[in-house]
């Protein structure tokens, strides 16, 4: 499962940076218990969720912000063209509804959560 945030000012550049990153991280234990394998490697798929509250801000206040957060068209449209860039490796995308009160469950297996942000790419 992949939570996705689009921010004010990302650009298509960024959408496939993290559409690739996502598609080729090797973040699955190989036979050693190494994380060492793709989710392509281990025959997965890649559930995406556009999550406008990861770029919620609670800096100096109780309730967060979302001024940070890109506006809804623009965002779906970043949202997208990642999900594509990831099938573009051959790995089945599933997406959840855009702007929908969705529940989606998760069984993190392990201590392993994975931030990634394409304005730190080095």
């Amino acid at each position: 499962m992949v939570l996705l945030g689009v921010e004010t000012g990302d650009s298509v550049q960024d959408a496939r940076y993290l559409g690739d990153k996502i598609a080729k991280l090797r973040i699955f234990s190989d036979d050693q218990g190494k994380m060492n394998l793709s989710v392509s490697q281990v025959g997965g798929q890649v559930l995406m969720i556009s999550q406008f509250t990861l770029l919620g801000d609670a800096r100096g206040q109780n309730r967060p912000g979302f001024t940070g957060a890109e506006e809804p068209q623009r965002a779906n449209a970043l949202f997208e063209e990642c999900c594509e860039q990831i099938a573009g490796h051959g790995i089945q995308v599933a997406r959840g509804v855009f702007r929908a009160h969705m529940q989606v469950s998760l069984v993190n297996d392990g201590p392993v959560t994975i931030l990634l942000d394409s304005r730190k790419q080095f």
